[in-house]
């Protein structure tokens, strides 16, 4: 492992960098990074999810694998108890731990991984030659646009208007309209209506393409510098009837996940606990030293919007205009667009009688000499014009003060002796490397827990072919923080 201070080399030809709280914070945390040769980027990642039904349905990219999940568990606290994952995406650890013997409790946001989960729920509990007959009975219909709709009709926000040919956009919705006036089984227009979700992308002129979507030359819309075709766009008809084969033949085999993980049979499966809104809100509900593990993932400082990468699924659900703004400015900041929560959650802390935990938030996100350090730098950048959004210092100062919260509340409720186990990545802005697995493990330790393991992955992130370009290729910390509360 390398000294820090020779890890981070932006070009400092204009602005005095200082580096000596973060190569102070380095040496402090250095004995505990150490490569975890088990795991690997498919590991930690909806990779290795590609063959477990309702995960390879629908490809969550956010997610983690449930094979990083039992592993976790396996090593770190293999003995049942409360499992609990505040960024619970598309239920990975919820499901894996249930399948262990856990009670699982999640907490999730985004209304699509909110509708994966209780997929998955419906899924493990149907019976699969229901569904098979429900399937036959559908795909009788050749032609589904007669059943449209306009109750059903999609309400397009300005990012996804135009996103569909506007005959296979007839199709869905009269499918949709079929579904839900002419299926009367709740559980069987479930999975019918998700497997509709889950042929979006391929039968519209975008692709999800990190930060935001992108559109096809054919779709009209505006170019860049380079035309983008995506290949063939599939005719809805043929997206579903594929989608829906492979749902019934996966529902019809063995559970790989069951054989893979399952330590208690399904009989004895505890009822997993699910809430749909922000950690930040519901964290301080929950009662104190009432959480045995947490195994979560949260978004990472680095620019992604999920509100625009997974729009076109929050419009088939209902998600309107005026919801994905507010989407967008709860989920927990990792855009430039996020505004400042600090207030929000003040209010919050004192209605709920707890003023004194939040000034004790506010002290640990301003005493992270660290942190502070590397806002100094990115704000001197930001006066001299350099950053390509002046935004970039906002979003990293309200990401790390809710993460702050967040892993305050984690510390609160955790009993002693429990374990939180948090994968994320470290990111970089104009050369400036944020060791966010150090800055959030010392922040972890004011609030009370010890940092057993940072484990990275052999091979690590590498930068964008921006930052490449102007700053040379550079290997950012891919990471799992294992943090203990220790008993006392």
């Amino acid at each position: 492992m390398t000294d820090i201070a020779e890890e981070i080399a932006p070009d400092f030809s204009f602005i005095a960098t200082p580096h000596l709280a973060r190569e102070a914070l380095y040496q402090r945390y250095r004995e505990h990074i150490r490569s975890n040769l088990v795991l690997s980027r498919a590991l930690v990642s909806f990779q290795a999810n590609k063959v477990e039904p309702v995960y390879n349905w629908f490809k969550y990219r956010e997610g983690f694998s449930q094979a990083l999940v039992s592993y976790l568990i396996n090593n770190l606290m293999p003995s049942p108890g409360i499992l609990l994952d505040p960024f619970s995406g598309s239920g990975s650890a919820l499901f894996t731990g249930r399948q262990l013997g856990w009670q699982s409790q999640g907490i999730e946001l985004l209304p699509v991984g909110a509708f994966v989960t209780e997929t998955r729920r419906v899924a493990e509990a149907i019976d699969p030659l229901v569904f098979q007959t429900a399937v036959i009975d559908i795909l009788q219909c050749a032609d589904f646009a007669p059943y449209y709709a306009d109750e059903y009709m999609l309400q397009h926000i300005p990012i996804t208007a135009g996103a569909f040919p506007p005959d296979e956009e007839q199709q869905l919705i009269g499918y949709v309209a079929y579904c839900n006036k002419q299926v009367q089984q709740t559980d069987i227009r479930q999975l019918l209506l998700f497997a509709a979700m889950c042929v979006l992308e391929d039968i519209s002129y975008t692709r999800k393409d990190g930060q935001y979507l992108r559109w096809d030359a054919r779709s009209g819309r505006s170019q860049g510098k380079k035309s983008f075709y995506k290949g063939r766009i599939v005719p809805f008809r043929e997206a579903i009837t594929a989608k829906l084969h492979q749902m019934v033949g996966d529902l019809g085999a063995v559970p790989r996940q069951q054989q893979l993980f399952t330590e208690v049979p399904p009989s004895q499966y505890h009822e997993i606990q699910l809430q749909q809104g922000s950690c930040l809100e519901l964290l301080p509900l929950l009662p104190g030293e009432s959480i045995d593990l947490v195994v979560t993932s949260p978004p990472y400082a680095n620019r992604y919007d999920y509100t625009r990468t997974y729009a076109l699924e929050l419009v088939f659900l209902g998600c309107t205009g005026q919801d994905v703004k507010c989407l967008r400015q709860s989920l927990l900041s990792c855009t430039v667009e996020n505004k400042s929560k600090r207030d929000r959650l003040e209010q919050m802390y004192t209605h709920l009688h707890r003023q004194p935990d939040f000034m004790r938030i506010d002290t640990i996100f301003q005493n992270q000499q660290a942190l502070q350090e590397v806002l100094a730098i990115l704000d001197q950048y930001r006066v001299a014009g350099k950053l390509n959004n002046d935004g970039i210092v906002r979003l990293v100062h309200n990401y790390f003060y809710e993460m702050t919260c967040v892993v305050f509340e984690l510390a609160r409720l955790l009993k002693p002796g429990g374990i939180v186990a948090l994968v994320n990545d470290n990111v970089r802005y104009i050369g400036e490397e944020i060791p966010v697995d150090i800055i959030l493990s010392d922040i972890a330790a004011t609030c009370g827990l010890t940092t057993r393991h940072i484990w990275t992955l052999e091979r690590g992130k590498g930068n964008s072919s921006q930052q490449m370009g102007q700053h040379g290729r550079y290997e950012l910390r891919k990471c799992i923080y294992v943090w203990e509360k220790t008993n006392g």
